[in-house]
């Protein structure tokens, strides 16, 4: 049996045993960085006393003989330090007031008001959250909903879950606003966003590369087809090697070094034809003297308009030599759009030129009293053009001189008019002379005849 000595002596040690007991039990358990349920949190246990309110905590409160007081604050500290000192956070709020106490406020914090701090604060965090994407939102307000305990979990993981969600969401959104996007992929994207977290993750870790490598192939042949002697080299040669691979490296630098080697070609093509006008070859050369953007941009963007300038020159040209119907035809298409230009170049030139020869040819008729003097030869238009195939894109220009050998005696100027050297235009007075000396040419003539046969 215990002497009553020693069991006062034991009565005074168990709530100080109990202290021990409770500090080597209690856990961590705070709001930052870990986002834990605050059910989590571990209890102290042990703790003597029937009653958990702050006057019995004070009133249990043990002396600071064995460090209890020390433990407490350093815990208060650490809570303190891993909150956010923001005025919405409770947590951190209750931790300072708890430090400027005494043992029995940090023992209160710790066992009573901590709990519930961090319940209040994780529904604040909760709501911040709703500004998140699609995903978190739907998740958060589900935790609102639910309690305290769904709040802590979706803190703790579904958070991460749902942003992932958003994340890949995100992913499969911009792969539709990319214009390099296939047709495939579009396709098996739009079908992804109309799932959850599971089709968008299998669209981007397995569907996309597949979808991808057929869309790539698909753009090969088509560039293949289209593009020039380099550029279907280089797309057999990726094709020949078999891999997905080797296809995106052309479509990423293969064709563009492959398409600057055409380019090139073609600008070369576009000097040497005979029909390209002026300022579209010096356009040329500008272009054939820079860089792969500089080819390009001449024969996408520049070679268009510098063709219709020397197209219109040449309209412009043909005005000044040609012939009634070639003026009256060039005029209309002048005064017309770009369209009315080429097609008076290749087809209105011709037709014209057509009616001026045969009004030409109806005038050099014996007995039409239009005289000889100012036939118009070899089938001109009057303006010493031959009639010729013109390729409106790249036109040459023409001086427009030349002879006729017709009837008359006329040749023409560099303005394309006759300069008449026969009768035409002369009095009669001069007529009359010109008949009496062909006249008495032919006497002469006649009587040498005579003289020879005799």
């Amino acid at each position: 049996m215990i002497p009553s000595h020693e069991a006062g002596l034991l009565s005074m040690k168990l709530p100080r045993v109990s202290a021990v007991v409770a500090a080597a039990v209690l856990a961590p358990a705070v709001l930052f960085p870990s986002t834990a349920s605050a059910s989590d949190a571990p209890k102290p246990t042990g703790v003597s006393g029937p009653d958990t309110g702050s006057d019995s905590v004070k009133d249990a409160a043990p002396e600071d003989g064995d460090g209890q007081e020390q433990r407490d604050r350093a815990e208060v500290e650490r809570i303190l330090a891993e909150t956010p000192a923001e005025p919405w956070c409770w947590v951190h709020q209750g931790a300072e007031k708890a430090l400027k106490g005494n043992a029995a406020d940090l023992r209160h914090f710790l066992e009573v008001e901590l709990d519930d701090l961090r319940k209040s604060d994780n529904r604040i965090l909760a709501a911040r959250l709703l500004s998140g994407g699609p995903a978190v939102k739907a998740a958060a307000i589900a935790a609102l909903r639910a309690g305290d305990d769904a709040i802590a979990e979706f803190l703790k993981t579904g958070q991460y879950v749902a942003r992932a969600e958003d994340e890949d969401r995100a992913k499969v959104e911009a792969l539709l606003k990319d214009p390099k996007s296939g047709p495939g992929v579009r396709e098996a994207a739009e079908k992804a966003l109309k799932g959850g977290a599971a089709e968008l993750r299998h669209f981007l870790t397995v569907e996309l590369r597949r979808q991808r490598a057929d869309d790539n192939r698909v753009k090969l042949s088509q560039l293949m087809d289209q593009g020039g002697r380099a550029v279907k080299e280089a797309a057999y040669k990726a094709l020949d090697a078999g891999t997905d691979e080797a296809v995106e490296a052309f479509l990423n630098e293969g064709f563009a070094k492959a398409q600057f080697e055409d380019d090139r070609v073609e600008v070369l093509r576009i000097i040497a034809d005979k029909e390209t006008g002026r300022a579209t070859a010096a356009g040329a050369q500008k272009a054939l003297d820079g860089n792969a953007e500089a080819v390009r941009r001449f024969l996408t963007v520049e070679l268009p308009v510098l063709r219709e300038s020397d197209n219109r020159v040449k309209v412009s040209q043909i005005i000044e030599t040609g012939g009634p119907a070639v003026r009256k035809a060039a005029l209309a298409a002048s005064e017309g759009s770009y369209a009315d230009i080429l097609a008076f170049l290749k087809d209105g030139w011709a037709k014209a030129k057509a009616e001026d020869e045969a009004a030409a040819a109806a005038a050099t008729k014996p007995g039409n009293g239009a005289g000889t003097g100012t036939g118009t030869g070899n089938g001109t238009d009057g303006s010493g053009q031959q009639p010729q195939t013109v390729q409106p894109a790249g036109l040459t220009q023409t001086t427009g001189t030349g002879t006729t050998t017709g009837t008359g005696t006329g040749t023409t100027t560099g303005t394309g008019t006759l300069a008449a050297t026969g009768t035409d235009g002369l009095g009669w007075e001069a007529g009359g002379a010109a008949a009496a000396l062909a006249a008495g040419a032919a006497m002469v003539v006649a009587a040498r005849r005579r003289s020879t046969e005799s």
